[in-house]
């Protein structure tokens, strides 16, 4: 397991009978985790701001024990972030992120050569502002146009709002293959599948059946003298080794190497650790 475990605005305070209780900056919430299956350490869970009820017909509730502001901003390193509790539990961000956003940040200052990055799935753009942030150029590309647009606003509190980010609204697996047509090479691609999703106009993503075939894709618009290609996954009971093993066969025509494993962040008043996902990497 890889931990992201370089935040100040960001904790992991406990954990138990499948919730998590979080600091974001100032603001405390306490959220469901599936990963979540041991009993918690304290009879409550103490001072808190919101919590979030899940309805056993789907979906779910905050409850808030005081008036909090619609969004508030925390910050990793010189990088700044709008955090926003939604109606399906989120906040807009997944922390764990940072520590594959420092991999590819190293990567890209280290190669001291213009660098294009893909984001593809790219949600309200964590990645894309680390790999701007780390001077690339960079697509985001998510088929949601509130994320793009959410995307848009993180860029700005990290003074990139002139930084050369294209903000792409559209299907991911079409968007590949029309750069595919055009001829387009990057030097990175970073992708952040769903385990279930539709395109902008009702395309169907189902993360078993697809993902092959979308890595086999991004293989044809991938440069020769690429530097990483780097692939999130939240799909449950699917194994790191696989997402591996898939990435390997797809960029079989590279030289590089492929490494995969879980993502995960400490829990502060343990020694333990809470598994967030997985991830798998091609770097040269």
């Amino acid at each position: 397991m890889i931990l992201a475990n370089k935040w100040e605005d960001y904790e992991i305070l406990e954990c138990g009978d499948g919730m998590k209780k979080e600091r974001w900056g100032d603001i405390v919430l306490v959220r469901p985790d599936p990963q979540v299956i041991w009993p918690r350490a304290t009879p409550d869970w103490g001072k808190y701001d919101a919590l979030y009820h899940r309805s056993a017909k789907g979906g779910g509730n905050w409850d808030y024990r005081k008036s909090l502001p619609e969004s508030w901003i925390i910050k990793y390193k010189d990088r700044r972030f709008k955090i926003r509790p939604t109606n399906f539990k989120h906040t807009g961000l997944f922390p764990e992120q940072a520590v594959n956003w420092d991999w590819f940040s190293k990567k890209i200052k280290e190669s001291k050569r213009p660098v294009k990055v893909l984001n593809l799935f790219g949600y309200t753009g964590g990645a894309t502002v680390a790999a701007a942030a780390a001077g690339a150029e960079v697509c985001h590309v998510d088929a949601a146009k509130g994320m793009v647009a959410w995307c848009r606003e993180n860029a700005a509190l990290s003074n990139l709002s002139e930084a050369p980010i294209r903000y792409i609204v559209d299907d991911c697996v079409k968007f590949v293959e029309r750069e595919i047509r055009r001829g387009t090479k990057y030097q990175g691609i970073i992708m952040d599948p769903p385990s279930y999703g539709r395109g902008s106009k009702g395309e169907v993503w189902q993360f078993e059946r697809d993902l092959y075939g979308l890595l086999q894709k991004c293989s044809k618009i991938f440069d020769d003298k690429g530097l990483f290609f780097l692939v999130n996954a939240y799909t449950t009971g699917v194994s790191p080794t696989v997402v591996g093993n898939l990435l390997r066969e797809s960029m079989s025509g590279f030289s590089g190497n492929v490494s995969s494993g879980e993502v995960g962040l400490p829990i502060s008043n343990t020694l333990n650790t809470l598994p967030c996902g997985l991830y798998a990497r091609w770097e040269s």
